[in-house]
């Protein structure tokens, strides 16, 4: 068996090490739920009869016995490309229990909301706060405590972190994670990006925008590029919650309902043995297998603020200096956009999770012994579903990426390290995206342009104001001051200033979820503008310094003068379009470092 990295190991110490009380308080709530005994056990009489009121007559005559109960928690809405094949689930995943001896029932709904569709609207403002709430409405869907089991449905951004942290209040339970997939593949990525850009200058139509949208996003299924929603499913094969291989299956396929469908005869499975449930699945090493992957696939941003809140959920605590270490170390096996020119379904038939798996574990960089939902050992994972027939087997990947110019393996890399890097120094610490930067664009040095609002920012683009070399510095984006919205719709116009020759940053406490594609962005900055960080005293004409290389994120400045500025005013909260509703959100929230949650708040 291949040594774990020496670097690996010390940093998954040093976690244990500092979540050992917190991980114990976890255990003995998931111990004490254990012994309370099976939850349909311990109901009245009125209780089951209303449990079971609706079922057909099979089903209740079969809970009133010792048969496997599954909860199914879904996120289905037919609004959302990703989440509208889930329609059918609930009755694949019913059907299939039965067979096994099981029932199944749909325990609750949660909200799925879509960034695409918010971007750069005030819906944006409730995006991040509505995976605390769709925790919640998990939690709310699960308290019934009828179910034996639990099967966890969903896709995208928020959705999977929060159905992870409510089910993870449950954690004695086995919880399987069953996906869509990916969209079949649209126009090129990069196609699209070009007429954004095209678009930000005035030089294409609305109605060539809106065809090049359309053309890529244009089925049932996730989002082809690399975003949150597919690096969720990365996160979930690593963390061992779905069945090998389940990532990047198309949806509408055999092979796609096949896997759900063993999703939940292993769900029935899991039930019947009941000693491993989410909770010995979500440990620290599967935590950190997690992080191994997003390093490695040069996956979101976003994750920088989801694993945090995860791990608090299962009494782990990481911060980001962890995850630098971790990249440090990790090399880049996949170039997927916005980090190269492929998607996901090129990825998948390159080789996909289990090249990647496999590549990663014979590096040393991920933990073998970890359990997960499929049995002992993260091997398992290193290995690619198919039919034979009608019978799902598996088998392993192809010795050799099929195509080296999209997956690597760990002895050629596209680049020695991960795609992440942290930043510090007098404005605080942020994340940046380095995995699709030019490496003569990791250290920026040039004047501030400060900003309150993205509206502004693209108000001065197009006035020509930013025509030059220039760090756009855009605060009271923090989840505090406004709920952290994804700023997406500033990339094609700092795209469009750095084709141009300028060399261009962007410093935030917002979020942009790796959508910078190539333009360096010091993001989530923290302690945000709105908790009094220092990039709530950068003025107009500072010379800032963004520097992957070393990882310094500074005013260059006589730091006295600096720290004797006022504080910037912060902007009126603003109402409307369900804002209102989150006020208790922003004024609880953590910092961005330990999940920008309204759960866990500090590191203590």
């Amino acid at each position: 068996m291949t040594a774990r990295h020496p670097v690996i190991r010390d940093v998954v110490a040093r976690i244990a090490a500092r979540s050992a009380k917190s991980r114990a308080d976890y255990e003995a709530r998931v111990s004490a739920a254990r012994a309370a005994g099976r939850g349909r056990t311990n109901l009245s009489c009125g209780n089951l009869a209303h449990a079971f009121a609706a079922s057909p007559l099979g089903d209740k005559l079969a809970m009133r016995g010792e048969a496997p109960n599954i909860g199914i928690v879904t996120a289905y809405n037919d609004m959302l490309s990703a989440h509208q094949p889930l329609a059918l689930y609930p009755d694949i995943i019913k059907d299939a229990a039965r067979k096994a001896g099981g029932t199944a029932q749909v325990a609750g709904g949660v909200p799925a909301m879509c960034d695409g569709v918010t971007q750069g609207r005030p819906g944006m403002e409730l995006s991040l706060f509505s995976r605390d709430v769709i925790a919640m409405a998990t939690a709310v869907s699960l308290s019934h405590d009828t179910f034996d089991a639990a099967i966890m449905l969903g896709v995208c951004d928020k959705i999977v972190p929060g159905l992870m942290i409510g089910a993870l209040s449950f954690g004695h339970l086995p919880a399987i994670f069953a996906p869509a997939g990916p969209m079949p593949s649209g126009i090129p990525n990069k196609e699209k990006a070009k007429v954004r850009e095209r678009f930000a200058l005035g030089q294409a139509t609305r109605e060539e925008l809106l065809e090049a949208e359309a053309a890529s996003y244009h089925t049932t299924g996730t989002c082809t590029f690399y975003g949150t929603a597919n690096s969720n499913q990365m996160l979930m094969e690593l963390m061992g919650v779905h069945l090998p291989g389940t990532a990047f299956v198309n949806p509408g396929t055999p092979l796609r309902d096949a896997l759900t469908r063993q999703s939940a005869v292993r769900a029935i499975e899991l039930a019947r043995g009941g000693d491993v449930g989410l909770a010995e699945v979500v440990s620290v090493g599967a935590i950190i297998n997690g992080i191994v992957g997003l390093m490695a696939t040069g996956g979101s941003t976003n994750h920088a603020l989801h694993i945090p809140a995860i791990a608090h959920a299962a009494g782990v605590i990481v911060d980001w200096t962890d995850f630098e270490d971790i990249a440090r170390v990790t090399p880049l096996l996949a170039r997927v956009y916005p980090n190269g020119g492929a998607d996901v379904n090129m990825f998948h038939a390159a080789g996909g999770m289990a090249f990647l798996v496999r590549e990663l574990l014979d590096a040393g960089l991920l933990d073998p012994d970890v359990k997960t939902v499929a049995g002992d050992g993260l091997a398992l994972y290193a290995q690619e579903p198919f039919l034979d027939g009608e019978t799902l087997k598996w088998r392993a990947p192809p010795e050799t990426s099929l195509a080296p110019d999209i997956l690597r393996p760990a002895s050629e890399p596209f680049e020695a390290e991960g795609g992440l890097r942290l930043l510090k120094g007098s404005l605080g610490r942020a994340i940046m995206k380095v995995s699709s930067v030019p490496q003569d664009r990791h250290v920026i040095e040039a004047p501030a342009a400060v900003f309150d609002d993205q509206d502004d920012v693209l108000s001065a683009f197009k006035a020509g104001g930013l025509d030059r070399d220039v760090v756009v510095v855009l605060r009271f984006q923090g989840p505090a001051a406004n709920g952290m919205p994804e700023l997406h719709k500033l990339t094609p116009a700092l795209t469009a200033l750095q084709n141009k020759g300028f060399r261009v940053a962007l410093v935030t406490d917002g979020r942009m979820s790796g959508a910078s594609g190539a333009i360096p962005a010091a993001i989530h900055v923290t302690p945000e503008a709105a908790h009094g960080g220092s990039i709530a005293r950068v003025v107009d004409g500072d010379i800032l310094c963004v520097d992957a290389l070393n990882g310094v994120l500074e005013v260059i400045a006589d730091p006295v003068t600096v720290s004797a500025r006022p504080l910037a005013a912060r902007p009126a909260d603003r109402s409307g379009w369900g804002r209102e509703l989150f006020s208790s959100f922003r004024a609880g929230v953590g910092a961005a470092e330990t999940g920008a949650s309204v759960f866990f708040r500090s590191h203590s």
